[in-house]
């Protein structure tokens, strides 16, 4: 199943967000869409999502264009796991994940011992089993971001897309979370923040700047020093391993000049005058 995007253009509040943008998600592959904040990641995540329709261009979800096919038949094909999803029912860790069978129920379609089949079998893949009866108010955030993609994978899509999933998560659950994410049979579309994370997970990556696609393809051949220094505004050296594998790291700008502080004649050493 692909996904892509053909010459979009979005708007709000009568500022264009995203300019012309094309591009194909291939099938099993994991894109990664970079960028600086305010660049257009997650507007082009709500289009390819089917949440906003372009003001121009189209978004084409296996051929058909996304905003033909009903809410029920987009669920049942791509699952969004969205930068900040959060609940304030109170609800148990499985019935989060439960959430998931919500595009295959129905009057004439009750729960059934096949949908807790699937959830149990997301849990665990997940490694929450353990936590299924827990409140969601007591989970940790890495605890509720594996369960977002529990209830994404219980979800059977053939398409997962992620809004910068390790957002406010350690380091230690940023990794665990990507690894779950690169082992699981689908197509992936995630925007990231971390450079070094799209370089390690990412088979391309996608470069937003003020709303444009400026490069698209391989991380050695996207994540280059000039085009970081030139998006991102940071110095950067970038070495290559023997797999391709590309290792960033950042150099901080600094300023040679020397600063001497004054006091001014008329003010006493407690600030007083």
């Amino acid at each position: 199943m692909t996904l892509s995007v053909s010459h979009v253009s979005w708007s709000a509040g009568g500022t264009e967000i995203l300019r012309d943008i094309s591009l194909t998600v291939e099938t099993g592959e994991f894109l990664g869409i970079i960028g600086p904040n305010g660049s257009g990641k997650t507007s082009l995540m709500s289009l390819f999502a089917g949440l906003r329709k372009p003001r121009s261009g189209v978004v084409l979800l296996d051929g058909a264009p996304i905003g033909s096919l009903s809410r029920r038949d987009v669920a049942q094909r791509l699952a969004l796991v969205e930068q900040q999803a959060d609940t304030g029912e109170r609800i148990t860790a499985r019935q989060a994940v439960e959430i998931g069978r919500t595009p295959y129920l129905g009057p004439l379609l009750p729960w059934s011992p096949d949908d807790d089949r699937i959830v149990d079998a997301a849990l665990d893949n997940v490694d929450m089993t353990h936590l299924a009866g827990r409140s969601w108010h007591t989970l940790s955030g890495g605890e509720r971001q594996r369960l977002h993609i529990a209830r994404a994978i219980a979800q059977q899509p053939e398409i997962l897309l992620l809004d910068e999933p390790t957002n406010h998560l350690d380091i230690g659950h940023q990794i665990s979370l990507l690894d779950l994410v690169q082992r699981q049979e689908l197509t992936v579309v995630a925007a990231l923040h971390d450079l070094n994370h799209a370089a390690m997970y990412c088979d391309r990556i996608a470069v937003m700047q003020v709303g444009c696609l400026v490069a698209l393809g391989r991380p050695r051949d996207v994540l280059t020093e000039e085009r970081i220094r030139d998006v991102f505004g940071v110095d950067a050296e970038i070495d290559v391993d023997g797999g391709g594998l590309c290792h960033l790291r950042f150099r901080t700008q600094r300023s040679h000049a020397r600063v001497t502080a004054v006091r001014p004649a008329n003010l006493s050493a407690t600030g007083g005058r």
